[in-house]
């Protein structure tokens, strides 16, 4: 395994067998809340995963015991002008975007307090794995706010447009087992569970091939709220991308030959 550091609050992981990446959230002296620094971090982190052709799943992770993620950094904030807000903006965006976009599967292993931004970092991912202890929730407007790491889109998708309307509008904290409940997280595994049973999830899912990973990613994602025929098309579209690359043909003939297959990932 390989580690890479980018900023001080932000490490890598690239686990040498299975392709899976490792991206950490590791800012244990503010539980992780983003700071400007650590989003531009975060964002800089997704750009380089995204461009390796040999990450097939990124795992987000927290170093801090107690706490995926509690959100923006709001002491910084207090700091801030309004000029000082507008041109943060863009920087704390792109790190939500930049998990958001990752070409690749992601999966979330959540622990402790997710809230808000950790909340919608979690959210920005494909699946989310969470153990007894999370604790999550989009408190923005109790703070004069709303959520502006995507939760306002990303949530509705997940749980509905009436369920997500009353967690954002009360800003209320959703434990685990109810959190597994209304959909919030995909799988609840025992306390201190949530990094190793995404990593085997992660595991699991990059043993398949690098081409139909990343093309079945694109199909789900963009044909999301899209009507049937519409979709149809752009799944078709995923398809023919797929259909005469070199991983298709190894498939087959890994399949036909009784062996694992030897993806050429193109």
């Amino acid at each position: 395994m390989s580690e890479e550091r980018f900023g001080e609050f932000v490490l890598v992981r690239r686990h040498e067998q299975g392709h899976v990446a490792e991206l950490v959230l590791d800012r244990p002296k503010a539980m992780n809340a983003v700071s400007t620094e650590m989003a531009r971090s975060v964002a800089r982190a997704c750009a380089e995963l995204g461009r390796d052709p040999e990450v097939r799943v990124v795992v987000l992770t927290s170093s801090h015991e107690r706490a995926f993620c509690v959100g923006a950094d709001l002491k910084e904030r207090n700091s801030f002008s309004d000029a000082d807000l507008v041109r943060q903006r863009p920087v704390a965006r792109g790190a939500y975007t930049g998990v958001l976009e990752l070409p690749v599967p992601t999966v979330a292993a959540v622990h402790g307090f997710a809230l808000g931004g950790g909340f919608e970092l979690a959210l920005s991912c494909d699946v989310i794995v969470a153990d007894r202890t999370a604790v999550l929730g989009l408190p923005e407007v109790s703070v004069g706010v709303i959520p502006g790491g995507g939760g306002t889109q990303l949530l509705p998708r997940r749980v509905g447009a009436a369920r997500a309307a009353e967690l954002i509008f009360t800003a209320r904290r959703v434990e685990a087992a109810e959190a597994r409940e209304l959909g919030l997280v995909d799988e609840l595994v025992e306390a201190g569970r949530d990094r190793e049973e995404a990593l085997a999830m992660a595991a699991r899912i990059a043993a398949n091939s690098p081409v139909g990973l990343r093309a079945a990613k694109r199909a789900l994602r963009l044909g999301q709220g899209l009507d049937l025929p519409a979709g149809l098309e752009v799944e078709d579209a995923a398809w023919r991308s797929v259909a005469f690359s070199g991983d298709r043909a190894e498939g087959v003939a890994a399949f036909n030959e009784k062996r694992k297959p030897n993806w050429p990932g193109r």
